[in-house]
């Protein structure tokens, strides 16, 4: 039935339910935070069906006192991706990853140094200039809290995406595109997250551009509901994303090809 929507429904949906979380924020104490996350991702073909992916982050948050969104450096994490096309429809991925999480606001600003195990899977709605697709994600995680234990967080996400070409009906080399995203997180209870069930809710809104095939940056805004025991949270993030796609191999073949014509000159 979704493949069958409008990309105006989907918008005006996700519209509706960001403006029924704004509503249901209004009743309870929130505390607000401002934030910047960067992360460079490097993708890896390595066969039709089979590709690897590194990705580097970083995120900075403001505090109570200051509102300077690069007031403290919140987050570092390292994640290594496995990634296997199953069919045009369907994509199944993994990954392994470290968070060093030092002074994060939504799990009560103290150091807890994470490792986190996923399970992914993507579904592709094939349309003739746009893209839409439904992404679902568990994830473990083993967190330390602030009582220096370490404790296990099984957290479920589930999030659709619609991505707009402004300037071609396909995603190439010299596109302009939108994109918009709503995602619920639902998780099980611990010390270190929290004991509510519901996690949060994150609606993205931005742009992107694609340099060359292999080479593309996001800018998006972010707006993240949090509750939390203490107080509600909301985070208003922008977020600046890097993807360099069989970065190693092109630099090889750029290489060669300058020792090539290199050599030609000097016949």
């Amino acid at each position: 039935m979704l493949s069958k929507s409008n990309p105006k429904q989907i918008i005006t949906i996700v519209h509706c339910l960001f403006v029924i979380l704004l509503i249901t924020n209004s009743y309870g104490q929130t505390t607000s935070y401002n934030q910047f996350w960067n992360q460079i991702e490097f993708n890896q073909t390595l066969s039709e069906k089979w590709a690897t992916e590194i990705d580097l982050g970083t995120s900075y948050s403001s505090t109570a006192s200051s509102s300077n969104l690069f007031e403290n450096t919140i987050q570092r994490s390292v994640r290594g991706w496995g990634h296997y096309y199953f069919s045009p429809r369907w994509k199944f991925s993994t990954f392994i990853a470290y968070f060093n999480n030092k002074d994060v606001p939504e799990i009560g600003q103290f150091e807890s140094p994470e490792i986190r195990f996923s399970l992914q899977a993507i579904y592709y709605f094939h349309k003739t200039g746009y893209t839409l697709n439904t992404r679902m994600r568990s994830e473990f995680r083993h967190m330390r809290n602030q009582d220096d234990e370490y404790e296990n967080v099984f957290r479920y996400r589930q999030q659709i995406k619609y991505i707009q070409p402004f300037n071609s009906k396909i995603l190439r080399e010299g596109v302009v595109y939108g994109v918009l995203s709503d995602e619920i997180y639902l998780k099980s209870g611990a010390k270190v997250t929290g004991e509510s069930f519901f996690d949060r809710n994150r609606l993205i809104i931005g742009a992107g551009y694609l340099f060359t095939d292999d080479i593309q940056v996001e800018l998006t805004y972010c707006n993240e509901y949090l509750p939390r025991n203490s107080s509600d949270q909301v985070t208003n993030a922008a977020s600046l994303t890097i993807t360099f796609n069989n970065l190693i191999r092109n630099l090889k073949k750029k290489i060669a090809s300058k020792h090539q014509s290199t050599d030609k000159e000097e016949e």
